[in-house]
């Protein structure tokens, strides 16, 4: 389902598309169809001005992909967007392709919808898993199910919650981490939201924060404290939750197959 922008073999480049458009760039058509437009942009900036990532290309795909679906973009449109997509180099020119389509809009609304905590009677006060690490390391990682709260303790250890992987039972998803002398290593897939309140004392917390595209995507929250330690969370390139992409997925096949069946 995931549309790939590249990625490179291991020892070689990072993933991702190069500096450069692919060969042939946009058509001179594109850049005067849109141009109005990406004048438009920039004055959201800083916004519109962030470097668009791997995330962000597959999720206008998506959207594009689904407007075809709909009969709301010709073949010929869908294709020239694309383009237009692949050559994108910040987040206000991605934004531009889809603005006239309804998806867009709606994929806004569920990321601004998204709090900064999860709401007291969605998450337990009890964790559903502890993960202990005293002068050792301890880890959960792979094919795993993630409760609604999970515990992460390091003291003079460190702690891996990889979730890169791991099967989202619940859309809410709360991990308290303590690290005291300790490490505490959170990992989310790309296309999940991603918040965090916490702090550091003579340590290091830090959350890098990331809004999904879907509104049905897991949202995951990190709180805890780092004294004299290190807490930090961030998603994994090119990880992505399967389940989401799936429904995604069935949905354009449904659509697909009526516009056939007519």
């Amino acid at each position: 389902m995931s549309v790939r922008w590249g990625s490179a073999p291991v020892g070689g480049s990072p993933a991702g598309r190069s500096a450069d458009p692919p060969d042939g760039g946009l058509s001179r058509s594109i850049v005067f169809r849109y141009a109005a437009a990406v004048d438009l942009q920039k004055q959201s900036a800083p916004v519109a001005e962030i470097r668009a990532s791997d995330a962000d290309r597959d999720r206008i795909a998506d959207i594009l992909r689904e407007a075809l679906a709909e009969g709301r973009l010709t073949a010929e449109e869908h294709a020239e967007r694309v383009e237009g997509v692949l050559a994108a180099k910040t987040v206000g020119e991605l934004e531009v392709f889809v603005r006239d389509l309804p998806a867009a809009h709606r994929a806004g609304a569920a990321r601004a919808a998204t709090p900064g905590r999860p709401a007291a009677d969605v998450v337990p006060v009890d964790p559903d898993d502890n993960v202990v690490a005293v002068f050792s390391s301890a880890s959960r990682k792979g094919r795993w199910r993630a409760g609604r709260r999970i515990h992460a303790y390091a003291v003079f250890g460190s702690v891996e919650i990889d979730l890169s992987e791991a099967l989202f039972e619940y859309q809410q998803v709360m991990i308290k981490a303590i690290s005291v002398f300790g490490d505490v290593e959170i990992r989310v897939p790309e296309n999940v939201s991603l918040h965090g309140t916490g702090g550091g004392v003579l340590g290091n917390f830090e959350v890098d924060a990331l809004d999904s595209g879907e509104p049905d995507a897991p949202v995951v929250y990190v709180d805890g404290w780092a004294v004299l330690g290190n807490v930090e969370a961030r998603p994994r390139r090119g990880k992505r939750v399967a389940d989401i992409l799936d429904r995604v997925q069935a949905k354009v096949d449904r659509k697909l197959r009526k516009r056939l069946d007519r």
